[in-house]
């Protein structure tokens, strides 16, 4: 048996929806504005990418028997 994860599958649906949004948004604000403002889209889609991939390490992760 697997373990659940720590985002359930609405927050983890949510986050999928974030981390495209803010991948989409960094290109077309690098082209639009002047300014380095777009990195910060390329940071947030990064943090969001590393909370889904801790949260499919640890769904991965097989679920220890308890010692009684």
């Amino acid at each position: 048996m697997r373990s659940a994860g720590f985002l359930s599958d609405g927050q983890r649906r949510l986050a999928w929806v974030g981390f495209l949004l803010a991948a989409f948004q960094a290109p077309l604000a690098a082209n639009l504005i002047d300014d380095a403002s777009w990195l910060f889209a390329v940071v947030v889609a990064m943090v969001v990418a590393t909370v889904i991939l801790a949260d499919d390490a640890q769904r991965r992760r097989p679920v220890r028997a308890e010692a009684e």
